[in-house]
């Protein structure tokens, strides 16, 4: 069993430490809201640490599950970041959604320490991490990706090595250019439906057994056809992820018309006061 520090116990962050925990792992847990960390060690015994530093101190691992990217160099390079408490063999894995760039520029920072770097950002929502069923998708050395590979098992469902430092970030990029055309396609489909005079779940009843079948019809359409938007990822981080996607885009030639258009329909739901409403109110625009 190893010794985990464990950095950032938002809704995803507070059950993967959880599974670490349960399968025997002595986890130490930094939050920025330390009553959240105290929180967390009611819960499921480990320890809890004052600062990033801290938590980092006498660790075999150290995951990161943060907001972004100026979030991550904060707890990684800070003055009291991780680097400042890290031993040499120690390795992060970084479980934030951000840039290829930072993955990198932090895995160079720590390389100068001695200190590994795996970048792994997840999906599956907070369901997944609750479950312990989240896919990750990951950049880095494939000799320290095998040493970590058992211990996010712990949470994984699907655990794939995509290349390089970087690689992580950069497939975590298409699933949400994937995710947002879907919901987008979706919510059209469904308010169809009901502008029809359709019985929305009957017709989802019959095209999600064929060609039209997807994850978000099977697990939203009843909620979407509710108008009920509190059930997953919020359409603020959703906004966060696709400029994310948008400038990795302008740089390497991409085009993504279709994600950077529903991209200005997260912004009309921002404006609606959806900002904290799950990706699936898109349908909420069509329908003002």
């Amino acid at each position: 069993m190893a010794n985990i520090g464990f950095i950032g116990l938002g809704v995803m962050g507070y059950p993967m430490a959880g599974h670490l925990q349960r399968a025997g792992h002595n986890v130490t847990v930094y939050n920025r809201t330390a009553s959240k960390a105290r929180q967390w060690v009611a819960e499921h015994a480990g320890s809890a640490a004052d600062t990033p530093a801290l938590a980092a101190v006498d660790q075999d691992y150290v995951m990161l599950c943060v907001g972004n990217d100026d979030d991550l160099r904060s707890v990684v390079t800070g003055e009291d970041g991780v680097l400042t408490g890290a031993k040499n063999g120690l390795v992060l894995v970084d479980h934030t959604t951000a840039s290829a760039d930072v993955a990198r520029e932090l895995a160079a920072l720590a390389a100068k320490q001695g200190v590994g770097f795996l970048d792994a950002p997840v999906s599956g929502g907070q369901s997944g991490a609750e479950k312990g069923q989240l896919t990750i998708m990951v950049g880095g050395d494939e000799a320290v990706f095998d040493l970590l590979r058992p211990v996010m098992k712990c949470y994984a469902r699907m655990l794939q090595l995509m290349g390089p430092v970087g690689s992580g970030q950069l497939t975590k990029m298409v699933n949400q250019i994937c995710i947002a055309g879907l919901v987008q396609g979706l919510a059209e489909a469904l308010n169809f439906a009901q502008n029809a005079g359709l019985n929305g779940e009957a017709v989802v009843e019959v095209i999600s057994k064929g060609a039209a079948q997807s994850w978000q019809m099977e697990n939203r359409h009843k909620t979407m056809l509710a108008g009920e938007f509190d059930y997953g990822f919020a359409v603020d981080w959703m906004r966060k992820d696709l400029a994310i996607v948008l400038a990795e885009a302008q740089r390497n030639g991409a085009q993504l018309p279709v994600t950077a258009l529903v991209d200005q329909f997260y912004s009309d739901v921002q404006a609606m006061g959806g900002g904290r409403w799950d990706t699936s109110s898109l349908i909420a625009r069509l329908k003002r």
